[in-house]
């Protein structure tokens, strides 16, 4: 998978929602089966407590954020949850460290990927923005079918940038299907804007793009919706599907091709 699409499949796509979904879910759909506890162990019940969904999928989305052009890349699909504090998927590490009548307060850490110039023959004479860490807080509050929530995130190392979003999300559970519907904002500082929309002298010299100083500000608003059907109590078949509207000077930058960023995903996943 390109670089740059994978980075923005991280933003856009929440994976640990898959899991959070699953849990309205319990009630066995399918009568489980019989254990071999002598040829298996206590391994699978340590993967239940952990209550792991493992899976592999396709994406289509655009090449880089700003593309106008589209890529279909294989994706992993994976989230853990451990007691009622932390969960883990391909994003990073979220620990809660408060909970109380639907309110939660925890802090997460992760990564950023970054983005090659490579990845697309538009970002030609852009140079690589590097990978770097992420440190970040969340926080949320859900009464019963919906869920309101924020969160920061601030990059050490690559674009240094700081962003912030905002949303709400709705799910729904009839009989195997689990429906969800999210609709959020994202506000990213200077760092951010200026190293995936700003262009600089050099790289004007070395693209052949108009220098561009892009600033802080709300830069994308982002849509999304997911179904999920429970083949059995294990095994699951989920896709989804949504689009970003970019805005402001992100919106404005000579990289981007189209403001409008579709994508849709598909894959097959097994719960432990």
């Amino acid at each position: 998978m390109r670089l740059a699409a994978f980075t923005t499949a991280l933003a856009i796509l929440p994976m640990a929602a898959l899991a959070a979904d699953l849990e309205t879910s319990d009630a066995a759909i399918v009568p489980p089966q019989p254990f071999d506890t002598a040829r298996y162990g206590d391994f699978r019940d340590r993967l239940a407590d952990w209550k792991v969904t493992v899976g592999a999928g396709a994406i289509y989305m655009p090449e880089y954020e700003g593309s106008d052009k589209f890529d279909i890349n294989p994706f992993p699909i994976f989230s853990a949850e451990f007691g009622d504090r932390v969960s883990v998927d391909i994003t990073g590490v979220t620990v809660d460290l408060y909970e109380t009548n639907g309110f939660r307060v925890g802090i997460k850490g992760g990564y950023e990927l970054g983005r090659k110039e490579d990845d697309s023959d538009y970002l030609r004479g852009l140079g690589d923005i590097d990978a770097g860490g992420v440190i970040g807080g969340i926080v949320s509050y859900e009464r019963g079918p919906f869920e309101v929530y924020g969160k920061i995130d601030k990059t050490i190392g690559g674009s240094d940038g700081l962003t912030g979003t905002v949303g709400t999300k709705a799910s729904y559970r009839y009989e195997r299907f689990i429906f969800s519907a999210d609709v959020s904002g994202t506000w990213a500082d200077d760092k951010h804007m200026a190293s995936y929309f700003g262009i600089t002298a050099g790289q004007s010299a070395g693209s052949g793009l108009a220098q561009y100083d892009a600033e802080a500000g709300v830069k994308r608003v982002d849509l999304k919706a997911s179904i999920t059907y429970m083949v059995t109590e294990n095994w699951l078949v989920t896709g989804s599907a949504g689009a970003g509207f970019l805005l402001g000077d992100a919106k404005d930058s000579p990289l981007v091709k189209d403001d409008v960023q579709p994508f849709a995903m598909l894959g097959v996943v097994y719960r432990f």
